[in-house]
């Protein structure tokens, strides 16, 4: 079955979850073509990514020219198709704050998408996120392409339900993967009744990587490891304001924070400010096989977020068998739990201050058993060919 995976940019470092699902659906037969909006802007880390890069397929690789070109071509060959979708976009565009600029930019990604799609004779088009690239296969549908679906995360597209037009996707779609209950709940609140057959729990999956290794046991209580984009609704600036806090009662720790973003240059201030360089090592983006050794060392992962879907780090921390330490916000509070972590509400700094001091506290015995429960969790739940099975099953019962 030929299957288009489409994302706004792909390969990136925090999109690993998406190259898992791919590599997943290919191992069960499907044929998978990979294409992007636009290449990540980062630098990429690990093998399997670089990869990656080489198998996707760019959009905006073509220039403005061959782009309009190629819309045009295609509004001759299917006139009203493409006027019906080019109607689609400006309405798109008008519930979109008025960005129709934008929106009818995507009808034109669209008949590059649907040209794409007919020299692969690609079925069926599954995108990530309910975003632009959702938008665009929509579209793409409209224009007489493949059926499509997508997966929703959240937060982001809980944040902009009328301008996405969130409504419209889920009724137009053949499906769509909600990665936790929660996100599924969220869904039905911004759909008819009649749609909810096609909202899917489908969850995000681990790396065979982190699985596959022998896990070491906790040997330290005092180190930690936070990863994540530095972004505000990762929370590692209360991380970094609680932390502060532990060491001014004299308790040693040491955390590695691995990610980078936007909130870098606040990270780097808020450390030197606080006199922290000896406890908190900034390590950027890592490779898999990195991360496992920062997983080694740790006793916990610390996540406090302000909002999320379900973090993968999560799922990787408990693949080590690492305990987590994260708040009662979104999908998170369905993995993790009293017998696997600790749960804070999120935004207050007491609370994560004197958990990370529990945790300082816990003897290794205790911490190791949190650490293995996690990881019967996540074998249970996020096992790669299990939830690409299911995506598979519901394409597959789209031509029955």
């Amino acid at each position: 079955m030929n299957i288009c995976y489409f994302v706004n940019q792909y390969p990136k470092v925090s999109h690993t979850f998406i190259k898992r699902e791919i590599l997943a659906l290919e191992s069960l037969g499907a044929n998978i073509t990979r294409v992007t909006v636009r290449e990540a802007a980062e630098t990429l880390v690990d093998q399997t990514d670089i990869e990656e890069k080489q198998r996707t397929q760019v959009l905006l690789a073509q220039s403005k020219g061959q782009l309009l070109s190629n819309a045009f071509k295609t509004v001759l060959k299917a006139p009203i198709p493409a006027l019906k979708a080019f109607g689609q976009a400006l309405k798109l565009g008008f519930y979109d704050e008025f960005r129709i600029a934008h929106n009818l930019f995507y009808f034109i990604e669209a008949c590059a998408l649907l040209t794409i799609c007919e020299q692969n004779q690609i079925r069926h088009v599954h995108a990530h996120f309910g975003t632009n690239s959702t938008s665009v296969a929509m579209l793409c549908r409209y224009l007489g392409g493949p059926s499509y679906s997508f997966t929703v995360h959240g937060p982001e597209e809980f944040d902009k339900i009328g301008p996405l037009s969130l409504s419209q996707k889920i009724e137009q779609s053949a499906f769509v993967a909600a990665i936790t209950s929660f996100c599924r709940a969220q869904l039905y609140r911004w759909c008819s009744f009649s749609a909810w057959h096609k909202i899917k729990e489908i969850h995000c999956s681990i790396d065979g990587e982190l699985t596959g290794k022998a896990l070491t046991p906790i040997k330290q209580s005092h180190r930690f490891i936070s990863i994540g984009r530095f972004c505000e609704q990762k929370g590692q600036m209360l991380l970094l304001q609680a932390l502060a806090q532990v060491k001014q009662k004299g308790l040693n720790f040491h955390l590695d924070l691995i990610g980078d973003g936007e909130m870098r240059s606040d990270i780097e201030a808020f450390i030197r400010k606080e006199q922290l360089q000896e406890n908190i090592h900034l390590l950027g983006w890592q490779s898999t096989s990195q991360i496992i050794d920062s997983f080694e060392k740790s006793s916990a992962l610390l996540l406090p977020s302000f909002a999320e879907g379900l973090p993968v780090v999560i799922m990787e921390a408990y693949a080590r068998a690492r305990p987590v330490l994260s708040t009662y916000i979104a999908g998170i509070p369905e993995l993790v739990s009293e017998d696997s972590g600790w749960l804070i509400p999120a935004g207050n700094v007491e609370a994560l201050a004197a958990t990370i001091e529990e945790i300082i506290a816990t003897p290794l015995e205790q911490l190791n058993k949190l650490g293995q429960r996690g990881h019967q969790k996540v074998l249970e739940r996020h096992d790669s060919i299990i939830e690409a099975k299911k995506i598979l099953e519901h394409i597959k019962a789209l031509s029955s």
